[in-house]
């Protein structure tokens, strides 16, 4: 899973706690994940226990060591190859190599009191046991250290019933904040899925900007005018209320796939917007140059419906065609069908309110902004006339 694979977390929730004590870093995170456990969205909240390790320290005493004529690399030495085993030569069996291993039984190490019986040989041959020269104690311990920013953390599991990762991490947030103190010099920090869904978003917000940009500009370059683009634009949202009216019914958050959707439709609902609007701009212009003159009021709308009538099947089986291609992924329900789901949920409803959009309330407005335009040239023609009529 990426969202693993690039924060460490195995759980679609994760918390982080940064600090320098390891002791602090546990007693916040028992704190946490008790009240996270709280929250009735959380399935279960297990934190990693930074002191949950028991260790035996060998203390040595110099004084007592030099007594004997030992240095504390001497006792250390000795420490590691009959406790922890040291690498003596190898054993080559055809073409396999093995390392022989020597160290003590495992009668002779395996409580702390066989430990104290150690031998250690001393310069002037005597062997004494190394209770002579070091303590034993056991003592608690971190099983493991993990660190981030040269600073050592504690990580929390966070399971969660809900898919509004991020409705439930704004409601930890809160109750965390109102309930736990961190104390100064320490961190929290959010990760998981949420982590990666948060640069997700902040992506989407940089790239959604630019594609409605890159539209307008695009529609720009073709019509010539502002016009044209600026109501195409202003159709778009009102055809993405389909999208958005799926995905409530079926319970959809908004996400990054779902975001992804919406700026297909969007691009979808743009390009049949331009091809209306083409065809009725064909259409008008054809009529004023049948007529030799302008066209009233009733003249615009006559062509505002003729364009419009050229287009109704192809955009029909435009629609059809894009929600019958996406009807199976959203009934599928194999592996990554939750994702494909929701980037296909916004185009099958958005396809349909975009039809009404660009049927019926595209060409009524644009023909609305023709007779506008169409009176004001008219009374501008008129008066140009009288005035060239009184000269």
């Amino acid at each position: 899973r990426i969202d693993m694979l690039s924060t460490g977390i195995k759980t679609p929730v994760g918390i982080k706690i940064i600090g320098p004590d390891l002791s602090v870093l546990q007693k916040v995170g028992k704190e946490i994940e008790g009240t996270l456990n709280m929250l009735p969205e959380t399935k279960s909240a297990m934190g990693d226990r930074a002191m949950g390790g028991y260790y035996l320290d060998f203390d040595i005493d110099r004084e007592e060591a030099a007594r004997y004529g030992l240095t504390v690399g001497d006792v250390q030495d000795v420490i590691q190859s009959a406790i922890g085993g040291m690498n003596i030569t190898e054993t080559v069996e055809g073409l396999e190599r093995y390392p022989v291993n020597l160290r003590y039984a495992r009668a002779l190490r395996s409580t702390p009191e066989d430990l104290e019986r150690m031998l250690i040989p001393t310069p002037t041959g005597v062997q004494i046991p190394i209770a002579q020269v070091a303590d034993l104690t056991i003592r608690r311990g971190p099983p493991s250290i993990k660190s981030e920013n040269s600073l050592a953390d504690t990580w929390i599991y966070v399971d969660i019933t809900t898919s509004d990762i991020g409705g439930y991490v704004e409601r930890a947030k809160k109750i965390v904040a109102e309930q736990v103190e961190i104390p100064p010099g320490y961190t929290v920090l959010w990760s998981g899925q949420y982590e990666y869904m948060q640069q997700a978003n902040a992506r989407m917000r940089l790239a959604a900007p630019l594609v409605l940009i890159l539209i307008f500009l695009l529609l720009y370059f073709n019509f010539k005018t502002l016009l044209e683009p600026l109501v195409v634009m202003a159709s778009v949202p009102f055809a993405l209320v389909g999208g958005a009216w799926l995905i409530y019914l079926m319970g959809y958050n908004l996400s990054v796939a779902v975001d992804v959707g919406f700026i297909a439709l969007a691009g979808v609902a743009a390009e049949i917007g331009v091809l209306v609007l083409t065809f009725i701009g064909h259409e008008v212009e054809r009529k004023r140059a049948e007529l030799g003159r302008l066209l009233s009021s009733a003249e615009i709308f006559q062509a505002v419906l003729d364009g419009t009538s050229q287009r109704v099947r192809a955009i029909a089986m435009t629609a059809a065609a894009i929600i019958a291609g996406l009807l199976p992924i959203m009934w599928s329900s194999g592996t990554g069908s939750s994702v494909m789901q929701r980037i296909a949920a916004p185009m099958v409803g958005g396809m349909l309110t975009t039809l009404v959009v660009c049927l019926v309330i595209v060409p009524v407005f644009y023909g609305m902004i023709l007779q506008i335009k169409e009176k004001g040239a008219v009374r501008a023609a008129t008066k140009a006339q009288a005035v060239e009529t009184a000269s």
